[in-house]
This record gives C-alpha cells, sequence and structure tokens, in this order.
C-alpha cells in the first residue's frame, strides 16, 4: 500500500510562556502495531499510552462479538453484525481482517490511510495474524509484541476479567502457546509484568520511531 505523508511538528514539554519555547519535535507518520495474547493487557497500555501521548491516532477495529462489560461503541469497537461486516470485505474496507474465537474482527482501512496522509503517528491493537498482514501491506510498520510474564499469570488475567467462559479460557491460552512463537517477526517485545514500567517502555519505544527533536 503506498501512501504518500507529510510530517508534522509539535511542541515537547511546552511552557507557560511562549518566549521561553526552545525545542519542538518533528512528529513522524507513523504505524505502530500492537499484538499480544489475549490478556496480555495490550488494550490496557494503549489507553494508558494514549493519555501520555494525546497525538496518537489510535485506530478502531470492527468486531461481530457482542459488547463486553465496559466496552462502548466507537471507543473499544464498532460493533457491526456479520452482514455488514461482509460487506466491508467486498468493498475492500479492511486493511486486514480475521475470524478469532469465533468472532470476525477487523481494521477498517480509510482512517488509518487519512491520518498518515495527514503526518499522524497511528497505533492499532491487533492479532498475530493481523499483524502479519499489515507487514506485508504496510513495510514500514514498527511492530511490538506484548508479553505476559508467563503462561500461569495470563490464565490468572483472563479469570479475573470475569468475561470468557472455561472453554474460551483454554482455547485462548492454546492459542497464546502458538502466538508466542511469531515474537520473532516484531520490532521490539515488552513483557508486560508491571503496567507502570510497560507502559514507560512501549511510551520510549513509540517517540524513539517518531520523534525528531529539532532545536529553534
Amino acid at each position: 500500500m503506498n501512501i504518500q505523508v507529510r510530517c508534522q511538528f509539535q511542541y515537547e514539554d511546552i511552557p507557560l510562556e511562549p518566549e521561553q519555547i526552545e525545542e519542538f519535535v518533528l512528529i513522524k507518520p507513523v504505524l505502530f502495531v500492537l499484538s499480544a495474547p489475549s490478556g496480555a493487557g495490550k488494550s490496557t497500555l494503549i489507553r494508558r499510552v494514549r493519555t501520555i501521548l494525546p497525538d496518537l491516532f489510535y485506530s478502531i477495529s470492527c468486531t461481530t462479538r457482542l459488547p463486553r462489560k465496559g466496552e462502548e461503541e466507537a471507543v473499544d469497537y464498532y460493533f457491526v453484525d456479520k452482514r455488514r461486516f461482509v460487506e466491508m470485505i467486498g468493498n475492500d474496507g479492511f486493511l486486514e481482517w480475521k475470524e478469532v474465537h469465533g468472532a470476525m474482527y477487523g481494521t477498517p482501512v480509510e482512517p488509518i490511510r487519512k491520518e498518515l496522509q495527514n503526518g499522524r503517528r497511528c497505533i492499532m491493537d491487533i492479532d498475530v495474524n493481523g499483524a502479519l498482514d499489515v507487514f506485508q501491506k504496510i513495510g514500514e510498520a514498527i511492530g511490538i509484541f506484548i508479553m505476559p510474564p508467563d503462561l500461569g499469570t495470563l490464565e490468572q488475567r483472563l479469570r479475573q476479567r470475569g468475561s470468557d467462559t472455561e472453554e474460551s479460557i483454554r482455547i485462548r491460552l492454546q492459542n497464546a502457546q502458538k502466538e508466542l512463537q511469531f515474537e520473532a517477526i516484531f520490532h521490539y517485545k515488552i513483557v508486560n509484568a508491571d503496567l507502570d514500567s510497560a507502559t514507560t517502555e512501549l511510551v520510549e519505544i513509540i517517540r524513539r520511531e517518531s520523534e525528531v527533536p529539532e532545536n529553534v
């Protein structure tokens, strides 16, 4: 996918008085692709990072599954029925799409295309197979893999979530073992043992890959 982009400037740590501004950063339009086994904490990490980097565009996926407790339309997902989802596939409306755990998930292509063209950095949250598709279409995308400390911790987190059946937990753990084998295709790996540390590490990666300090 060829996307023409432009860069934008953003002040870093703007002081109260404009005349005191000594440095700003050049923001490069980079697409960050986050993947993780279900329950590893990538959604929580993204929510935290977006409060620290409010200019970061978050790609909201479409899904045919029902909302979980606390999830909101057009905030966490676009919740659509299967008929609408299939229509979007036919219209090439997705950058990638997959059926996962009995539900369909897809990344609408147009919002990402638009924001990259406008010079914004973007972040998306998809599974490993979806990430592979994105890397094939957008070779400049930066992949970040979020890992749990171990499978025992992952199982505990899934159970604490309280939204999965025993069968669903079993399937998710089986899939996690397969997904962990793909960590090498990502540019970065973050072990989410401590949420604060993982958040800091993710912010540092995004800044390293998308910010170029400029002195004025």
